[in-house]
């Protein structure tokens, strides 16, 4: 079981390194993978983003990988791509619409399926939006709003791209969400966590931590808790 955010540019270079890590946590290079391109679907390149997905992990060892093709509310309640969620050991969601990805799966059997998955042991994760929606709190760009998220990760909000835009976005989310420990994490650079949610950061960038009106930063190699505890939410 673990949970695994990436700051975006996901598929190439150092990001070889979370990514090694999490299919490790997997079971290894069979573990079946399943990757939802839920969030590149308004722009209809869900497709293009799937197949780079599958070309990325094949790079990596992997063997088992399925794309399945969740892009609305109908195919979110779909129960044939349910169960293909269910059987993953490893759920990688991709990134592009944030509030997209969240509303389509929240509440959804697809959701419900990961859940289910996660408390056998999967390992869930995604880059940009897909690290997005997984915690409690959520920024949506377009509207300038904060969304509530898929809750697998309590009392957090991720920035991702912090490297470039994200960081932009943290002085109104402090204002907004002044009890919440914001994530900023670089592009090609991820974090991972095990059952004591410690994290750990890997890749070619650095991950910002911004609690307490303190602003914490953490390379690759280095480790941080976040002081809180994951549960299982409530679908």
């Amino acid at each position: 079981m673990g949970i695994l955010l990436e700051g975006g540019a996901e598929f190439g270079g150092r990001m070889s390194e979370p990514d090694l890590r999490a299919v490790e946590l997997a079971g290894g290079t069979d573990a079946p993978i399943v990757i939802l391109p839920t969030a590149a679907a308004p722009d209809n390149n869900q497709k293009r983003a799937g197949n780079n997905g599958v070309r990325w992990f094949r790079s990596l060892g992997a063997s088992n990988i399925d794309v399945v093709p969740v892009i609305d509310g109908t195919s979110a309640n779909d129960p044939t791509l349910a169960a293909r969620i269910r059987s993953a050991r490893f759920l990688f969601m991709l990134g592009g619409f944030p509030r997209y990805l969240g509303a389509t799966l929240k509440n959804s059997l697809v959701w419900q399926a990961a859940l289910e998955a996660y408390e056998k042991g999967a390992v869930i994760g995604g880059s940009s939006a897909g690290a997005m929606v997984l915690c409690d709190h959520y920024y949506d760009p377009d509207e300038n709003k904060i969304l509530e998220g898929l809750k697998l990760l309590p009392n957090c909000c991720v920035l991702p791209h912090h490297n470039s835009f994200g960081r932009t976005w943290a002085d109104r989310l402090l204002e907004q969400l002044p009890d919440a420990p914001l994530i900023g994490i670089d592009e090609r650079t991820g974090i991972l966590n095990n059952p004591l949610m410690t994290w750990k950061v890997y890749g070619a960038g650095e991950v910002t931590l911004y609690r307490g009106g303190q602003t914490e930063v953490y390379k690759s190699g280095e480790t941080f808790h976040l002081d809180n505890n994951s549960s299982l939410p409530q679908s």
